[in-house]
């Protein structure tokens, strides 16, 4: 069995020391010591991470990409052990990390397995696994059903949707109302509206046609993901504009923009090589907005490019059902 132990600190160290190169081994700056210990206690440094195994072991990390996982499947991988990377992000897995030589990164990506699964998908998959292996039933395959959509009606601001029935209400979220999905927790679903006082909306068509109101949206969506953080750049453009006619007479606009976010891995780094730049996330955004009580509704849904391609037929279902009433004054 492959285990972790701290070595204390002894007075006088023996000659041989073995280290991580240096690009291994700072991170944030402080320094993480590591060495591989065979059957003989190896002196370090106090709090040194040191990884002992008798043979070759196949060890799975949950995650792998990010912080201390990104150099410990390296090191696991130079002492011959068989690393299988699993993970939900969204950028890509396997990635040179600054300092590391384009021989050592082909070396580490030739021996290592990666895959990437959603979290709904893995949880949806772990259940069924344990249900049917305690019925018998494991030679059979099922098809996994929907989840099935719930109303919600806010009769007092006027506006009706219905959303995804596993989907939690969060309170004090910042809109009028915020549902997100259990699993997936960057995939959300809000609505905002604009104040009576301070606008006089008759229709949706007071934004102009689509085209215009699509790029509305997409310059106050990039305004509120603005950062401070050095380093980080925007991709965004506008998928689809539309309009249509509800069952209830009005006009509503449909908006789909994609927004992708790259950031440097290290963004006080001095050194160009040492500022990577990494896609940290890339998502859908689509927006349905009505007029009604002189107020402009927004129907707002968030989710991950890669999901959204798994629950696109849900997620228009909820964009269609989005409703704004009359509230009686």
């Amino acid at each position: 069995m492959a285990k972790l132990a701290a070595v204390q600190h002894q007075r006088h160290p023996p000659s041989s020391l073995s280290l991580l190169p240096s690009s291994f081994s700072d991170f944030n700056s402080t320094r993480l010591h590591a060495c591989i210990q065979y059957k003989r206690k190896v002196w370090q440094p106090k709090g040194a991470l040191c990884v002992t195994a008798s043979s070759t072991k196949k060890i799975l990390i949950m995650g792998g990409t990010r912080f201390i996982s990104e150099f410990l499947s390296r090191l696991l991988v130079k002492v011959g052990h068989q690393v299988t990377l699993f993970t939900r992000v969204e950028a890509p897995i396997i990635q040179q990390l600054p300092g590391e030589s384009d021989k050592d990164h082909a070396d580490f990506s030739s021996k290592i397995k990666a895959f990437a699964v959603s979290r709904r998908s893995v949880m949806a998959l772990i259940l069924s696994s344990c249900i049917f292996s305690q019925i018998g039933l494991g030679d059979i395959a099922f098809a996994e059903p929907s989840v099935g959509l719930r109303e919600y009606i806010d009769t007092f601001d006027g506006y009706s949707f219905k959303y995804p029935q596993n989907w939690l209400q969060v309170r004090g979220a910042g809109a009028d109302i915020f549902f997100r999905d259990p699993y997936v927790l960057d995939e959300n679903l809000s609505v905002e509206f604009s104040s009576p006082s301070s606008s006089r909306y008759k229709s949706v068509e007071d934004l102009g046609p689509p085209e215009e109101a699509g790029k509305k949206v997409l310059k106050q969506y990039l305004t509120e993901f603005m950062s401070t953080r050095l380093g980080v750049r925007r991709e965004s453009n506008i998928i689809s504009t539309s309009s249509r006619i509800a069952d209830d007479g009005k006009m509503y606009y449909q908006v789909e923009v994609n927004i992708k976010s790259y950031a440097n891995n290290n963004e006080l780094a001095v050194m160009p090589q040492d500022r990577v730049v990494r896609l940290e996330w890339d998502r859908r955004y689509l927006s349905v907005l009505g007029v009604e009580n002189n107020r402009l509704y927004e129907l707002r849904l968030q989710t991950p490019e890669n999901v959204f391609l798994e629950e696109e037929n849900d997620l228009r279902q909820v964009m269609d059902s989005f409703r704004v009433n009359t509230v009686a004054s």
